[in-house]
């Protein structure tokens, strides 16, 4: 399918082909028959792009900070490689469309095959052919209104839920500063309420149009001298500021031409300096609108399809895009003539040449439409994007399968998976296509596609890796020991004790090699530390400090049916350190935690493992700490010797009063590429996995038990193996 992209390091705007994405539980796959370019959002995303590195630096100081932040921790080479890994990802511009449906999932009803609807959502419903949406955020639409019309429906809920917010009455004065999309948009709903409105703009010809559509509306020059008139001298009781701009005129205006306790809504996006006195005498209230309705940048909501109660929350996003629907069926709402331009699919880039101004035409609604394919092809035909036709293959080489393209498969271990020069690239698969295209194109794989089976029955693959969310991993390496791939898995392994039983059941009958993403234990400084303690004389005492960093309560991790919880999900990298270097396997382990006072989510954490032979082994897990502090400190103490390692960057090892000190100035190691090295040697020499399935499985059973003791509040005995 083509898609529509933006490159946020060069600015470059172009059209590609892109798997389909695959319908997966919760989520419609919707044919695209038109959608809409947002002038003011897409504009400022493209307009960011094509700033050079010094530009985006000054229009994004905080981003700035957090790189400095981050190369201060972790090394200024790893810090840029980062940040420039994020610049280079293509950007899928666009949140409302309308088309046909395609495909439904699971656990969705309310949807058929061929249902016309309207779709929303950043990321979801984009520029694209096919667009797969979740089902809180798409509506049925009448056969009486236009693919075109209903493309409008997600901007004009962001009018519809900016109006709400200042809760006008049938015979309310309002005025709208901005009379582009929102703000013509805003006019009607205004007018359908029983509003009388005034409209104010920089630009005559948007003033125009206003008055054909039966606004009063006049010139910013003139705003102040006809509001009076307009109000009888009272002041409109709600102010709505539709604008695009920098300056913070249009919030001095709006204080000024508001009655007295009126309310000022905030719906574009304007400077934000208001004048203290003018807000002051009139005790003026101001809102921000934060787009289309509750349920926005909620995941439970937007992603997994949890709706509101209808009885608490009347009006979601979901069901403003369906009232503004409604509106427009009903013609009170006349978006037809607001489209100034339509362009097809194949000529997107010329849309965004038009809103960034070097068509040097003046625009209002810039339509995208997309023909039907030749031959009337189908999603299932459009789900593999042939890259690069590879010959002369070498006999015995790893065959490559990647399973994800997220933020941490292009920033760390893809970059990683090219330095290997003995393996072949053969597919990258990500659910919704467009990383995996773009990635399957930057590190010259063969193929991109979107269906995971479609990989795993490709008997050219031989080797699979794992970078997909939590959730997934338990099934997919089932999937892949099936077909038997060898399979490197990014930790964790499993996020429940079934899944990780039924793993245990197909690695008896595998005759291909397991290892999980445990790369810490490979890293250089804890190789090093592993040789400096040599065969344990005694006990060990182990404290590991983990400096984590906040994750907002909505964040896909805290949730353990996605990603475990954080002790699950990401604490098992450090458990594995502590019976690394104990050497012995786990016994029982008790968990103290915080209280989370409605800020955090079981992530702040002490969890003291004892072990079979008498070692005591702590990890404190903690999400209250300043990001400035290094993320990682570990001790070791036994038999008159202290490993003492800080964040990957200084290792301290003494004994007998003398210290020998190891550092490493430009970036951490932490064994991503010594891992990854040993599994793919063990799979050339025939031999057993470097990280064993008994080390593995131990680790996983005490993150559970972990999480147990931590809820049950006792300690918890681990089911742990031995060797």
């Amino acid at each position: 399918m083509k898609q529509l992209l933006q490159n946020l390091r060069d600015g470059k705007a172009e059209v590609v082909d892109i798997p389909v994405p695959k319908v997966q539980a919760g989520y419609v796959l919707v044919r695209n028959q038109a959608s809409l370019v947002s002038a003011g959002t897409e504009r400022m995303v493209v307009s960011f792009a094509e700033k050079n590195l010094v530009g985006k630096v000054r229009s994004r100081p905080d981003l700035a900070r957090q790189v400095i932040d981050k190369a201060k921790r972790e090394g200024v080479v790893a810090s840029l490689s980062a940040a420039f890994n994020r610049l280079d990802q293509p950007m899928a511009l666009g949140y409302s469309s309308s088309g046909i449906v395609e495909q439904v999932g699971e656990n969705v009803s309310g949807f058929h095959r061929g249902m016309r609807v309207a779709c929303a959502g950043g990321g979801f419903a984009t520029h694209a052919e096919f667009v797969l949406i979740p089902k809180n955020l798409l509506v049925p639409i009448p056969d009486t209104l236009s693919f075109e019309e209903a493309a409008f429906a997600t901007l004009g809920a962001i009018s519809l839920h900016g109006f709400r917010l200042a809760n006008p009455q049938i015979g309310d004065q309002i005025a709208i500063i901005g009379l582009g999309l929102l703000g013509m948009m805003l006019g009607d709903i205004a007018v359908a309420a029983g509003c009388s409105v005034f409209g104010v703009d920089l630009d005559a010809e948007r003033v125009k149009l206003a008055l054909a559509r039966g606004v009063t509306a006049v010139e910013r020059e003139q705003a102040e001298v006809h509001a009076p008139a307009f109000t009888e001298g009272r002041g409109f009781d709600s102010v709505f500021i539709c604008a695009d701009t920098k300056s913070s005129d249009p919030v001095e205006l709006a204080g000024v031409i508001a009655r007295d306790k009126g309310t000022v809504v905030a719906i574009g996006a304007t400077g934000l300096q208001i004048p203290r006195k003018i807000y002051y005498e009139k005790e003026l209230t101001f809102l921000i609108s934060r787009s289309y309705g509750p349920g926005r940048y909620d995941k439970e909501y937007e992603e997994l399809g949890q709706d509101y109660p209808y009885g608490y929350v009347r009006w979601t996003e979901g069901r403003n895009i369906g009232a503004v629907v409604k509106l427009m069926e009903s013609e009170k709402l006349k978006v037809k003539e607001l489209i100034s331009h339509r362009f097809s699919i194949e000529d997107g880039v010329r849309a965004y040449e038009t809103i960034k101004g070097k068509e040097n035409q003046p625009f209002m609604g810039v339509v995208l439409f997309y023909p039907p394919a030749e031959g009337g092809s189908s999603p299932s035909s459009q789900t593999k994007i042939e890259m690069y036709s590879v010959s002369n293959k070498p006999e015995a080489s790893i065959k490559l399968g990647v399973l994800g393209a997220g933020l941490y498969a292009g920033a760390v271990f893809l970059p990683l998976l090219d330095k290997d020069r003995n393996s072949e690239k053969v597919a990258i698969c990500s659910a919704k296509g467009l990383n995996a295209r773009h990635f399957a194109k930057k590190f010259h794989y063969q193929y991109a596609c979107t269906d995971e089976e479609q990989l795993l029955r490709d008997k050219e693959i031989n080797t699979v890796v794992l970078l997909t969310p939590h959730k997934d991993h338990s099934r997919q390496v089932i999937s892949a020991l099936q077909q038997k791939k060898h399979v490197y898995c990014e930790k964790p392994l499993a996020i429940d004790v079934d899944s990780l039983n039924k793993i245990a059941d197909e690695i008896s009958k595998a005759e291909t090699n397991l290892m999980v993403g445990f790369n810490r234990r490979f890293s250089p400084m804890i190789q090093q530390v592993k040789r400096f303690l040599g065969d344990l004389a005694e006990p060990v005492h182990i404290y590991y400090r983990i400096n984590a960093g906040y994750l907002p309560l909505n964040h896909w991790l805290h949730n353990p049916n996605v990603g475990g919880g954080r002790i699950i999900g990401e604490a098992c990298h450090f458990i594995d350190i502590l019976f690394y270097l104990a050497g012995t396997k786990p016994l029982e382990v008790q968990t103290f935690g915080l209280p989370d006072m409605g800020k955090y989510h079981n992530d702040n954490v002490t969890m003291i493992f004892k072990m079979f032979d008498g070692s005591v082994c702590s990890i404190d897990y903690l999400a209250n700490g300043d990001k400035s502090v290094p993320k990682e400190y570990l001790e070791v103490f036994t038999a008159g010797k202290v490993a003492r390692l800080e964040d990957f960057r200084k290792l301290t090892l003494t004994e007998n009063g003398q210290s020998q000190v190891i550092r490493s100035r430009n970036r951490q190691d932490k064994g991503h590429q010594n891992a990854w090295r040993e599994f793919i040697n063990s799979i050339h020499d025939g031999t057993q996995s470097p990280t064993s399935f008994v080390s593995i499985w131990n680790v996983t059973q005490a993150s559970f038990a972990a999480q147990k003791s931590l809820d049950q509040k006792k300690p918890i005995l681990i089911n742990s193996m031995a060797d």
